[in-house]
């Protein structure tokens, strides 16, 4: 493991008013950490909020060792990619045009593509597998196509840092394993740091390295996934019954 790439310290986020309140963690790089709990918890806003989307209303974020908030937009798109629930505007975009837009940060102030940034765009496609994309419209794709192109576009941003939300929720199984697995090695193989939030538990399990539980606002428990997914755990996150945990979720 290497240092902090990023961290949250006594996070507050939200719109106005806040929706999370203390919110502290820290990630290093090559490792993956999951957020997990019920929708309208604050993985989101948190997310978001670590994203540069939300302005923070309290605490701090931490990226590569300087506050996020004093970082340059370029600066701060070189260290941190994001990959959000939002769907992009791109009614004229190739897919390859829209993967390509994640290198804009190293370009000049005509956003001109160098030979460099070409190959880093096409490497990136190659890597999720959407290289065969590359010349359709990126409105015509299937959703769980352009999950995967969005991902490529963060990849070829060539980020320390990476916060996906609920990345795979598009995706059928075969893909949801071949992008977890994508995750794996952005943080074994290159020494990301990774954040994302997801909804598949038995997933999460098997991918993240420490996991946050995130409810009504605040984190109720981390640790690793042996410590996390059990059934005390689990049930009191969601308030599921006994007879309903024991069923669908209980090994």
């Amino acid at each position: 493991m290497t240092d902090v790439l990023i961290s949250a310290e006594g996070l507050a986020a939200g719109y106005g008013s806040p929706i999370v309140t203390d919110v502290s963690f820290s990630v290093r790089g090559g490792e993956i950490l999951a957020l997990i709990g019920p929708n309208g918890g604050g993985k989101s806003t948190t997310l978001r909020t670590l994203a540069g989307e939300l302005k923070r209303l309290g605490g701090r974020v931490v990226i590569c060792g300087e506050d996020a908030e004093l970082l340059p937009p370029r600066e701060r798109a070189k260290r941190l990619a994001s990959m959000l629930t939002d769907r992009p505007h791109a009614d004229k975009m190739t897919c390859r045009d829209m993967v390509e837009t994640g290198r804009y940060p190293y370009t000049g102030w005509f956003g001109l593509l160098s030979p460099e940034d070409k190959r880093a765009a096409h490497e990136a496609m190659r890597l999720v597998g959407v290289d065969g994309l590359a010349e359709r419209n990126f409105s015509a794709v299937s959703d769980g196509q352009r999950q995967r192109v969005l991902l490529a576009r963060a990849i070829c941003q060539q980020p320390e840092a990476l916060v996906l939300d609920e990345p795979t929720s598009y995706l059928d199984i075969r893909h949801k394993l071949a992008f977890l697995e994508i995750l794996r090695r952005l943080a074994g193989e290159r020494g990301v740091a990774v954040v994302v939030s997801m909804h598949e538990l038995d997933l999460a399990e098997k991918t993240a390295d420490r996991v946050l539980c995130v409810k009504d606002g605040r984190v109720t428990r981390a640790g690793t996934p042996a410590e996390i997914f059990t059934e005390p755990v689990i049930r009191e996150l969601f308030d599921l019954p006994e007879e309903l945990y024991r069923r669908y979720i209980g090994k």
